[in-house]
């Protein structure tokens, strides 16, 4: 049965939610500002900084349908905690990496737990929470998982000059712990849906070998060369592509084609790849611009994004409530708006700026997230029954994931940032980072125009319906 917000119960489920799926959020930002000191210690170039966020987000990108599947199938809350502690453990080995190398790896392994921590931590909120609470619960769990990912570069910032940069990882050790005791004190127990299922081992390789091959192209073509091994690498993520859709089409597939026939599912996950390409590549570079590019220490390039992260934290409940009860067009189309413009004003960044020429990007970024990012979620579980939460959770958690992961190695290479080799000129870096921003206001541009062309003005409405209780 489920259980009411207002209960104990309810307000557990929502805690182990967020801290879990916080863990897998708070990484995917954290790292970001301890670059320059990570670079450093361990002497790693462009390219092995973009494989430092890239390895985490492959991973995670693509088992995240994989770890939805084994949630309906084996069970909600044995999967979750299992997720929790291989992620603290995968956190462990990040901490204790003695080579660019080595932590790449520990942060696969790291993206493989997140992918069972993520679209969970969603279900949990949509399958075990009752109805009328879910539009609340879903904007406060996307506030808070919007809080982690934004105050990720405060805390790391924080933590790079006041320990080292190992120690943002050993901060996930205590995250686990509490999120752990609220799962074994209040998730209920739940008979598996489909226990007897096969799961779809095929297909999640070949989807792991898609996104690798042409990560790997993506990243190492523009900055080592276009060999043999980028452009095999590249045909090698073709043909696993197309494998993939193939082996979708089997009555196990892991994600189900059949959910994109649903114009709803298919539009949100369209914008959602848009929104988040640029917010994935921004983040990255503007941690990498504030401390080369304007000399800002790690703390204070951190202190930038929390009018952003105040935002999201108030704003973000009331926007998906107001998303569950009267659709979701508008505020996706005005917040991926918004965004692009916190993306324009960027610009005013540069050598000889000082921290307050960042206010005006982060405060429209942050209100464009606000807008945007609950309704989107709420859509998404919406256009789906209850019995496929986990799944359609794990896909548009996987498209969040594979648009960062590509912002993250193409923009900058469409911006020319791979040709900096590894000493990374602060003039030539900004020259760069502005070509970036405007290539991602216009990926935001491009999820604004989406939202209002196929995204229903109100729940239960069609792609392309006017407003108004009439039609």
């Amino acid at each position: 049965m489920s259980a009411r917000l207002s209960s104990p119960q309810g307000r557990g489920i929502l805690l182990a939610s967020i801290v879990g799926s916080g863990m897998a959020f708070l990484d995917g930002t954290v790292v970001n500002v301890a670059l320059p000191a990570l670079g450093r210690g361990l002497g790693a170039d462009l390219a092995g900084l973009q494989w430092t966020l890239d390895a985490y987000l492959l991973t995670l990108c693509a088992f995240l349908l994989t770890g939805g599947s084994l949630g309906d199938r084996l069970g909600r809350k044995p999967m979750f905690e299992l997720g929790v502690v291989a992620f603290a453990g995968a956190s462990l080995l990040c901490a204790l990496a003695p080579s660019v190398l080595t932590l790449a790896l520990a942060r696969a392994l790291q993206g493989l737990a997140g992918a069972v921590l993520v679209p969970l931590s969603l279900s949990l909120t949509r399958a075990d929470i009752a109805e009328q609470d879910q539009g609340r619960a879903l904007g406060i769990w996307t506030g808070f998982s919007g809080v982690t990912s934004a105050i990720g570069p405060l805390v790391g910032g924080w933590l790079v000059e006041a320990v080292s940069w190992r120690a943002i990882f050993f901060l996930n050790l205590p995250l686990a712990a509490l999120a752990l005791l609220a799962a074994r004190r209040y998730l209920p127990p739940e008979a598996p849906a489909g226990g007897k299922k096969t799961l779809d081992v095929s297909g999640a390789l070949a989807g792991a070998l898609a996104v690798g091959g042409l990560t790997y192209a993506l990243i190492e073509g523009p900055a080592h060369g276009w060999g043999a091994a980028a452009l095999g690498s590249a045909a090698l993520g073709v043909v696993a592509l197309v494998a993939f859709l193939r082996l979708e089409r089997r009555p196990e597939a892991m994600m189900p084609l059949s959910l994109f026939r649903n114009p709803v599912f298919s539009a949100t996950n369209g914008v959602t790849l848009l929104l988040y390409s640029a917010l994935g590549c921004i983040i990255f570079l503007l941690m990498l611009e504030l401390q080369i590019g304007m000399g800002l220490s790690p703390v204070s390039a951190g202190l930038t994004l929390l009018p952003a992260t105040f935002l999201m934290l108030v704003l973000a409940p009331v926007t998906g409530q107001w998303g569950k009860v009267n659709g979701a067009r508008w505020p996706m189309a005005l917040g991926s708006a918004i965004a692009g413009c916190g993306f324009v004003a960027f610009l005013m960044l540069g050598p000889g700026a000082t921290w307050t020429a960042t206010l005006p990007g982060a405060v429209l970024l942050g209100l464009g997230l606000s807008l945007a990012v609950a309704p989107l979620t709420v859509a998404v579980l919406d256009s789906v029954g209850p019995g496929q939460a986990g799944i359609a959770a794990a896909v548009n958690n996987a498209v969040a994931r594979l648009a960062g992961l590509l912002g993250v190695a193409a923009v900058p290479w469409a911006a020319g940032l791979s040709m900096l080799g590894p000493r990374l000129d602060p003039v030539l870096l900004t020259e760069g980072f502005h070509r970036a921003t405007l290539l991602c206001a216009a990926l935001c541009a491009a999820a604004s125009v989406a939202s209002v062309i196929w995204v229903p003005s109100r729940k239960g409405a069609k792609p392309g319906e006017p407003d108004g209780p009439n039609g």
